[in-house]
C-alpha cells in the first residue's frame, strides 16, 4: 500500500517516488510547495502538496490528476491514500512556503516541533519549484 504502512522514519526511496510524482504531477498542474510530514497525532507519513490554484470547484479534477499519475508511476513507495492536495491558505502550507522563501533552492528537514498549526514528528520538504527552461 506504499507509505502509508510505514510508521517509520521517511525513507530515500520515498522522497524519490515524492520527486517523481511531483514532476509528473507539474505538467498539468503547478506546484507552489510540496512536503512529506508525519504528525505527532499520525502513525504515517503523508505527501502534501499545494497547488498553484486549487479552488473548490478545481479540486476534483486535482484529486483525479493524484490518482492518474501515482496509478501511472506503479511505484511501492507512494498511493493514492499518501497524498494530501492544501490550499495555500492552509498553516501547513504557509509554514511550507515560509521555510522555502528562507531556503531557496534547498531541501528542509525538521524535526520535534509546531509546524503550522500542529505539533509534527518530522517533515521534509522540498525545494522550490524551479521553472523548466
Amino acid at each position: 500500500m506504499g507509505a502509508a504502512m510505514d510508521p517509520g522514519p521517511l525513507v530515500k526511496e520515498q522522497i524519490e517516488a515524492g520527486a517523481r510524482f511531483l514532476t509528473e504531477f507539474e505538467k498539468t498542474l503547478p506546484v507552489a510547495a510540496a512536503f512529506w510530514l508525519k504528525g505527532q497525532d499520525q502513525d504515517s507519513w503523508y505527501l502534501y502538496v499545494i497547488p498553484d490554484r486549487l479552488e473548490d470547484e478545481g479540486r476534483r479534477g486535482a484529486e483525479r490528476e493524484v490518482l492518474r499519475v501515482i496509478l501511472s508511476m506503479r511505484d511501492p513507495n507512494l498511493g493514492p491514500l499518501d497524498v494530501r492536495l492544501i490550499k495555500s491558505s492552509d498553516p501547513l502550507a504557509r509554514a511550507a512556503l515560509d521555510y522555502q522563501r528562507l531556503y531557496p533552492g534547498k531541501a528542509v528537514c525538521l524535526r520535534d516541533r509546531v509546524f503550522g498549526d500542529r505539533g509534527i514528528d518530522e517533515v521534509y520538504i522540498y525545494p522550490a519549484p524551479v521553472a523548466a527552461a
